[in-house]
């Protein structure tokens, strides 16, 4: 029963999202909600100037409906699926006002830093009080070594900085056509299992809605994209996979699975210290996806590289977690 639920549940994220995108996608060039390539960028980049954006609307809207259709066949939804839903949700609309001020107010950054971080630690302290009110354990536990430590109260701290963490990661990678796209299905992939595993099969469920949705949008989305997932879809996604992990508790094994969106935060945060302390740069651009780039890889290259890594951390990960 749960083996057909759970394909189905792929099977109806992919068609809403390949079914829809033909219609919105002329919609969003029809508004003129076109990308602004920054200049600072690869120079490659700006013929993709104009390329429509927010295209994360359709994949929020795909989560939404197969995750709340599919979790009603298997059996009544509870507060975790609705908690995972208010976190993606929550995310996408932050990710959707920063793409609505870029596009159609003309103003290219966006949302300040400053209020980014607000709205995303306003929505993980809503997720943490949720999760007090139905009794989740405060416990971290350490993988390989089967330690756990109970964190209390400071386990608010620790879920703003892994919510805030990991939506701002996965907003980061989203700079190739279908990278995060790619990478981002085989992380939900590789949860979903885990959730299977753990006999949470809201969870898995969910996750399967999300690969399904994403893996939809990459038809539309791979190189040369046709439309861009923006902001909207970039943190929607990067706040669900960390929502997921802490649901499941494996926050620990999300470093491993999300390995890609790790080591992309860690070359931008490496790259500023460097030039700050020394004024040289360690790679010719930040992200690292753009360091290849500039070293003469095709993004096409880069892309599929990129995905294999993706996939490697997350075997790595279901490995540590079921076998270990």
């Amino acid at each position: 029963m749960l083996e057909q639920v759970l394909f189905f549940t792929i099977l109806l994220g992919f068609l809403i999202t390949v079914l829809l995108s033909p219609i919105f996608i002329p919609f969003l060039r029809r508004l003129k909600f076109g990308q602004s390539i920054r200049d600072e960028g690869p120079k490659s980049h700006q013929k993709k100037t104009g390329t429509p954006t927010m295209g994360g609307i359709m994949i929020l809207f795909s989560i939404i409906v197969t995750t709340l259709v599919m979790t009603e066949k298997f059996s009544e939804p509870t507060m975790t699926t609705y908690l995972l839903l208010f976190v993606t949700i929550g995310f996408g609309l932050l990710g959707f006002l920063d793409d609505f001020i870029k596009v159609v107010m003309k103003r290219n950054l966006g949302l300040t830093s400053l209020q980014k971080l607000i709205g995303q630690i306003i929505i993980s302290v809503i997720f943490f009080i949720a999760l007090k009110q139905i009794g989740f354990s405060t416990t971290i536990e350490i993988p390989l070594v089967n330690y756990s430590f109970d964190l209390g109260y400071f386990y608010a701290l620790f879920i703003i900085f892994w919510l805030v963490g990991f939506s701002n990661a996965v907003n980061l990678t989203d700079g190739l056509d279908g990278l995060v796209s790619g990478t981002s299905a085989i992380a939900f992939g590789a949860f979903a299992v885990l959730a299977w595993s753990l006999s949470q099969f809201e969870v898995a469920i969910f996750s399967v809605a999300i690969v399904g949705a994403v893996l939809g949008f990459l038809v539309f989305n791979a190189h040369p994209a046709k439309v861009f997932m923006g902001d909207t879809g970039s943190l929607a996604l990067g706040g669900a996979i960390a929502a997921i992990a802490i649901m499941t508790k494996l926050e620990i094994i999300l470093l491993v699975i999300g390995g890609v969106f790790v080591i992309e935060t860690l070359s931008v945060i490496l790259q500023v210290i460097s030039f700050k302390m020394t004024g040289k740069r360690i790679f010719r651009m930040s992200p690292l996806h753009h360091h290849y780039e500039l070293l003469g890889w095709s993004e096409w290259k880069v892309v599929v590289t990129f995905w294999s890594a993706g996939l490697l951390f997350s075997i790595i990960g279901i490995y540590i977690e079921v076998w270990l």
